[in-house]
């Protein structure tokens, strides 16, 4: 988009929060970059440079505008939609490839050369693997100075930089405040600037209040808001997380939903609570260096990146579909934190209640998860990796033969690497790599592309609560039928798949209450 100057220009001067993270705008007089949305006055359009990441503003030499903050955007939906290399490439930097495994590491996911992958970038998003990964760094490392007591050299290494003196340099570049400065600046501007404050800013922060001025009395936890473009409806989106969390692993207390995460350097526990204009994030993590990544799979589960108005723009093209969209916008799919733990989770789901659903999966993390603790609830395991499931017992299993045929198929797959998935996995290699395994059909594989691959147009005609909505609304109720005329509906078949669920009275389609 940052290539349509005319679209842009009328994006900043509307200040459209709708293309925040879509493209930056670059101001060649002060030599800073905003997002659309910016409170102040709108440059002179000779002024303005629009650049497609944040990263390639700061690659040009431009520092982020210490008003709204572009660093914090919502991320760009483009990378969503789009099963190419290049976005895989983008959901894989996010998801943290680069800090951990390198560019070669991103190269070796992708099947290509660190030089075609540098290449494919710089021309399509102005900055290479190294320069998108390090802007990432830099916001982590802010988050980390503004809202937390952590000493500067545990910030430097726990945001992923290799010294602290690249930190340093990195911080001054991005920022044009020393991290010092920048933790003084957001102690001053915060009401409660005597607490060491654990919040983090969105895009929402109010005229005049500093982002990120809230703060957790807690020790060791990080509150933080995750920004999304409005509109968002939460009732399927949590709903569907609660109804069907694994008793554990998952749970709904308070009014959030908290569930335990398995990380690269330890384990963390997320309570998110959904709230008109953010969702608030509150993390504890065994390691600071998990943030960026935790942050990451959040966002990804929650499907925060996504663009709702040109989903159910889309969407209500058809007349029968219109009716549902237009009665609650801004619904979201359902992802998960862990693609194998999902792909585990739906084979256990084959053809029983969710309830049933449930229950072999709490069987399995009290069998096999890895124990933890969890001061503020009642959550007790990780879910178990595909290494740990690896030796299982067949005979253990409280299934049907067949079934612990393909539980056991997949496990194999997944933890001898055969079988890849998650937000950088290639959807179509993935759909035939799961088609071929023992007892994976249409639905378990459509289920696990929308809900772990992440694939917008994932869709299941054969579900029978789909064809039961289907056939309620008057479209075609039989597979083949409702497939042709979903044709319509691309690329967003799985957020139509959200809209159809949303007409039965399950408890995944409704916020949950207090105490379930």
């Amino acid at each position: 988009m940052h290539t349509d100057t005319e679209r842009c220009v009328r994006a900043v001067r509307s200040k459209d929060a709708r293309f925040d993270g879509m493209f930056f705008t670059a101001v060649l007089t002060t030599g800073i970059y905003c997002r659309p949305s910016c409170p102040v006055v709108p440059p002179k359009v000779e002024n303005m440079v629009f650049h497609p990441s944040a990263a390639s503003c700061q690659r040009a030499g431009f520092r982020a505008c210490k008003r709204c903050r572009p660093d914090t955007s919502p991320g760009s939906p483009e990378w969503n939609v789009r099963a190419d290399a290049v976005a895989r490439a983008m959901r894989l930097i996010q998801d943290g490839v680069v800090d951990r495994e390198g560019v070669p590491g991103l190269a070796a996911r992708l099947g290509w050369s660190t030089r075609q992958i540098e290449r494919q970038l710089l021309a399509e998003l102005g900055a290479g693997p190294l320069a998108l990964a390090r802007a990432q760094r830099a916001q982590t490392a802010r988050l980390l100075i503004e809202t937390t007591a952590m000493p500067m050299a545990e910030i430097a290494f726990a945001a992923g930089f290799s010294s602290v003196r690249t930190f340093n340099d990195t911080v001054r570049e991005v920022f044009a405040l020393a991290p010092g400065e920048l933790r003084a600046r957001a102690a001053r501007s915060s009401p409660a600037a005597s607490v060491p404050r654990a919040s983090a800013a969105s895009s929402a922060t109010a005229p005049g209040v500093p982002a990120g001025s809230a703060g957790s009395a807690t020790p060791g936890v990080i509150a933080l808001r995750l920004p999304f473009r409005a509109p968002l409806n939460p009732s399927n989106l949590f709903g569907h997380l609660a109804a069907t969390g694994v008793p554990g692993v998952e749970e709904w207390r308070d009014g959030a939903y908290r569930r335990t995460l398995t990380l690269p350097h330890g384990h963390g526990i997320v309570a998110l609570t959904p709230r008109p204009d953010h969702i608030a994030c509150r993390l504890s993590l065994t390691d600071p260096r998990d943030l960026t990544l935790a942050i990451s799979r959040c966002r990804w589960m929650l499907d925060l990146d996504a663009d709702p108005v040109a989903v159910d723009g889309q969407l209500r093209t058809d007349p029968l579909l219109a009716p549902l969209v237009d009665r609650a916008p801004g619904r979201r799919v359902p992802r998960t934190v862990d693609a194998a733990e999902f792909a585990v989770r739906a084979v256990l789901g084959q053809q029983v209640s969710t309830a049933a659903a449930r229950t072999h999966a709490a069987r399995l993390v009290t069998a096999h998860g890895v124990p933890i603790e969890d001061p503020e609830g009642g959550l007790t395991h990780l879910f178990p990796t595909p290494e740990a499931l690896a030796g299982l017992d067949p005979e253990a299993l409280a299934l049907p033969r067949s079934r612990r045929t393909t539980l056991l198929t997949l496990v194999e797959a997944l933890a001898d690497g055969s079988l890849r998935l998650g937000p950088g996995g290639d959807w179509a290699e993935a759909r035939a790599r799961l088609l071929a395994l023992p007892g994976f059909g249409p639905w378990t594989t459509e289920v696990i592309a929308m809900r772990a691959l992440g694939d917008p147009d994932a869709f299941l005609p054969g579900d029978l609560g789909i064809r039961r909505a289907a056939q309620g609304l008057g479209l075609p109720s039989t597979p083949a039928a409702l497939t042709a005329r979903a044709a319509h509906w691309r690329p967003w078949r799985a957020y139509a798949v959200q809209y159809l669920w949303a007409t039965d009275s399950h408890p995944i389609n409704h916020l949950p209450t207090e105490g379930r």
